[in-house]
């Protein structure tokens, strides 16, 4: 019989099954946001290991999160289509043994084809997957607590990654920030096999293919403009044409999914005010605060000189609060505060955050940033479930595979654009620190000083004839100033983030829960 249990279900039967159901929906999304944070603070590892340069640090990042963000929108629909419990399977298969091929790549080339071609695509497939179950499954008031349990599940994922990371890294190489998804990923399978039945929507129609190529061709273009106009020039003919191309591949998009019978993307979803302010919240939080969970352990490591260890545990006063506000949501602030209310009041906290680490970040020094890191993992600590919350309200469950797709793309959509948009602001603010410290060293030379302080390579920054102590000296200034750029950047997108949620989100259509689901019941005796 099919269940649609609650969390906490009316029998000891029904709670365990509820409970393993909730845990086969919300252990795939701790895996993909560990892999995300314990990938992250290997990077400068994985640059020194295999002579990445900065681009090449980004490319290990958004190739994964590029497919992953491509295919969350076709992934979804095959799973509406053929079966959601089969589509996580297959997804779980792929990512961990991707996740092997990741561990024992033997140059960043097989890394980056490994993390696009296999990793970002079973990622998509699980998490599409998992969504579509936990809506399907969860019905009304149960939703919402459920919906609850998967950010703190989420937010878990978040802390320990950085941690974890650090302690693999510097123990037993970065390969094994990777194998570490190989227990992991079987286990899990073995699991969904025995909980979770089988699901479909029987209304759904055949992958739309073209739509499929138009947005991942366009999100491709986007990226790789964003990446490599750093390197060539934003005004060099390549780059000018990929944004073209782009732009005419969204349009493309739009207008196929307008003719789909049943399309890939419901447009008349977005004609919702509040659900176009749930997925601007949703974007946001990826490009402005995701992005720092990658962004500040590369500073730890290449710009105050930590080790992996030292800068995973320093990412603690972020990523705690990450772990620990959603449960103060669902227990405290849920029935007392509309969806509107909270999404405005974490992304102000972001933008708080990152404009406090704008302000420190020149001390060169790690106390200073401890303040902006809790205030912006607070703020994280709010939206982490809340903007999947509010976003999956306004869908039928019917289409909860279209929806976790749509969730998912935003999501991860905002974390490729956010690091290689925040990338190119700090390589760019680095160029002009340098042209300005050294106007009269040729300009190649000045090149290869910004690719090595931008792919932190701060020790190796010098140049033959010149004071190996001065050019370390510069080289730190003109780090901590790309970072000053990059926060003051993040926080002004969330600031009109924040303004723009406010206006477009109704507190009407996101009322706060009712106290008797905001608050779990005991458990049955």
């Amino acid at each position: 019989m099919h269940r649609t249990a609650s969390p906490l279900g009316s029998s000891r039967a029904d709670h365990r099954h509820a409970l393993l159901v909730l845990i086969c929906t919300s252990a795939p999304s701790f895996m993909i946001q560990l892999d995300a944070n314990i990938v992250s603070v290997s990077l400068p590892a994985i640059a020194r290991s295999l002579g990445a340069s900065f681009a090449g640090i980004e490319w290990v990042i958004t190739a994964y999160i590029l497919s992953f963000a491509s295919l969350l929108l076709p992934a979804g629909a095959l799973a509406d289509r053929f079966g959601r419990k089969r589509l996580l399977i297959l997804g779980l298969s792929v990512f961990t043994f991707a996740s092997f091929l990741c561990g024992s790549a033997p140059n960043l080339t097989v890394l980056i084809i490994a993390r696009r071609a296999l990793q970002g695509a079973g990622a998509a497939m699980q998490l599409s997957a998992a969504l579509a179950i936990l809506s399907h499954v969860f019905r009304g008031e149960a939703r919402a607590r459920a919906f609850s349990f998967w950010g703190s599940v989420v937010g878990i994922g978040a802390a320990l990654g950085p941690v974890v990371g650090g302690l693999i890294t510097q123990s037993f190489g970065w390969e094994w920030a990777f194998y570490i998804n190989l227990p992991i990923g079987a286990t899990l399978i073995a699991l969904i096999i025995r909980v979770i039945e089988s699901s479909r929507d029987p209304d759904a129609m055949q992958l739309d293919l073209p739509g499929v190529a138009c947005f991942g061709g366009g999100l491709f273009l986007t990226t790789l403009a964003l990446i490599e106009g750093n390197r060539r020039g934003w005004t060099d003919p390549w780059i000018l044409g990929e944004g073209v191309g782009a732009v005419i591949l969204f349009v493309l998009f739009i207008l196929v999914e307008r003719k789909q019978a049943r399309p890939m993307l419901d447009l008349s979803y977005f004609r919702k005010p509040t659900y176009i302010g749930a997925n601007l919240a949703q974007f946001s939080f990826s490009a402005g605060m995701l992005t720092m969970l990658t962004f500040i352990p590369i500073f730890l490591q290449s710009g105050l000189g930590y080790a992996s260890a030292s800068s995973g545990l320093m990412m603690l006063p972020m990523v705690i609060p990450m772990f620990i506000v959603p449960r103060i949501v669902t227990h405290y602030l849920a029935h007392r505060f509309s969806g509107r209310d909270l999404l405005t009041a974490g992304l102000s906290l972001v933008c708080l955050g990152l404009f406090a680490l704008a302000l420190a970040v020149r001390d060169v020094a790690y106390g200073p940033l401890i303040g902006g890191m809790v205030i912006a993992g607070v703020g994280a600590g709010l939206l982490n479930g809340e903007t999947t919350k509010v976003g999956m309200t306004v869908i039928p469950k019917e289409r909860s595979g279209m929806a976790s797709g749509i969730s998912g793309t935003v999501r991860f959509t905002g974390l490729v654009v956010g690091i290689a948009a925040l990338g190119a602001v700090l390589y760019s603010r680095v160029t002009l620190a340098v042209a300005e410290a050294l106007p009269k060293v040729p300009s190649a030379d000045r090149a290869t000083l910004v690719h090595d302080i931008t792919a932190g390579n701060l020790s190796g920054a010098t140049l033959a004839g010149h004071d190996a102590l001065s050019f370390r000296a510069l080289a730190t200034v003109s780090f901590a100033s790309g970072y000053h750029a990059l926060f003051l950047a993040g926080a002004l997108f969330m600031l009109i983030s924040t303004i723009l949620t406010w206006r477009l989100v109704s507190p009407a259509e996101t009322p706060p829960i009712p106290a008797s689901a905001a608050r779990p019941q005991s458990k049955p005796q």
